[in-house]
């Protein structure tokens, strides 16, 4: 049994924790344990049970009361980014333990642009062309494809995200339209959209893109009825949460041809299981949340988890403390 603190680190996807932050003084004083594929059930109790302090990327393993009860070292987790939905942080504070939370890189860039591409690769087809090529069908589609000029984008959310997609938008020639619970005409104006009733936004976009952060007012806000109203060319877009949308019901309006095609980054379960309807489900393209994935990002997570972990180890204030 190790006589050090032992620092878990879990989801390490992309194999870069020990590449992009300096550990050399954690691992000399902490027993450093990096695991890089998902983790589930009683093979994540395990895991984590020795754990005195626990590095989480973002919400991809969720850290409940339950899970939290069986962890009797547990001094400290900090989590990358700035928001985790998936963190009991009630049940942290009744246990005295610690939360603290990293800074970004530009995220909201890297989702922009995983967004436009997603836009862009399900507007020209460029799957099924690629995939066509390689066996030979030169032209496998037998219809024109459209451009985006003067077809009408609805951006769902316009915070920083959404903003920065209808500047793309607009620089395609597009119409920029869009709705949030919360949206004003001079909040959609200060950004060069229009706000528009919801109905309308789902009825009359040709591209309609989802940036909200999930809450009770738009969990589940896409389910069976927003998708029968959409056209039969749409393009839905998601890459903000999984949990926004109903996912059964996509599938199913998939295969009715409202919407024409899906572009998803995100899932409610992650990694997508392999059985899951979604990989059967026609015009679809997916993509494995690869929307904050880039290097910058990441160098600033593994970076700010480390100056956290030694400041615990050396007994010092935590910086980013999660606020209660």
């Amino acid at each position: 049994m190790s006589s050090k603190p032992i620092i878990v680190v879990l989801d390490d996807f992309e194999r870069v924790a020990t590449e992009f932050a300096d550990w050399s003084d954690v691992h000399a004083r902490a027993d450093v344990r990096i695991h890089r594929a998902p983790l589930r059930g009683d093979a994540l109790l395990q895991a984590l049970t020795p754990a005195d302090v626990i590095v989480l990327m973002r919400d991809r393993t969720a850290l409940q009361a339950p899970l939290i009860a069986q962890l009797p070292n547990l001094k400290l987790v900090v989590f990358t980014g700035t928001r985790n939905g998936a963190l009991d942080t009630k049940a942290l504070a009744a246990r005295g333990i610690s939360v603290a939370h990293t800074g970004w890189g530009p995220n909201k860039d890297a989702t922009t642009e995983l967004t436009w591409a997603l836009i862009l690769a399900a507007q020209k087809r460029l799957l099924t062309h690629e995939a066509g090529l390689r066996r030979g069908d030169w032209r496998p589609l037998p219809s024109m494809l459209p451009v985006l000029h003067g077809q009408r984008i609805g951006v769902v959310g316009l915070g920083e995200i959404g903003g920065r997609v209808a500047n793309v938008a607009r620089a395609f020639g597009m119409e920029v339209v869009t709705w949030s619970p919360n949206m004003t005409p001079e909040r959609a104006e200060a950004k060069g959209a229009r706000a528009v009733a919801f109905d309308e936004l789902l009825a009359t976009s040709h591209i309609i893109t989802t940036h909200l952060v999930m809450g009770p007012a738009t969990k589940g806000l896409f389910g069976a009825p927003q998708f029968a109203a959409m056209r039969t060319d749409a393009i839905f877009v998601n890459t903000s949460r999984a949990g926004l949308i109903d996912e059964a019901a996509l599938v199913a309006a998939l295969a009715k041809g409202r919407p024409g095609v899906a572009a998803l980054d995100v899932f409610s379960e992650e990694p997508l299981p392999v059985s899951h309807p979604l990989l059967d489900a026609p015009n679809v393209l997916l993509t494995p949340h690869l929307g904050f994935v880039a290097e910058p990002v990441f160098r600033r997570f593994y970076a700010d988890a480390v100056e956290t972990v030694t400041a615990w180890l050396d007994g010092k204030p935590l910086p980013r403390i999660l606020a209660t």
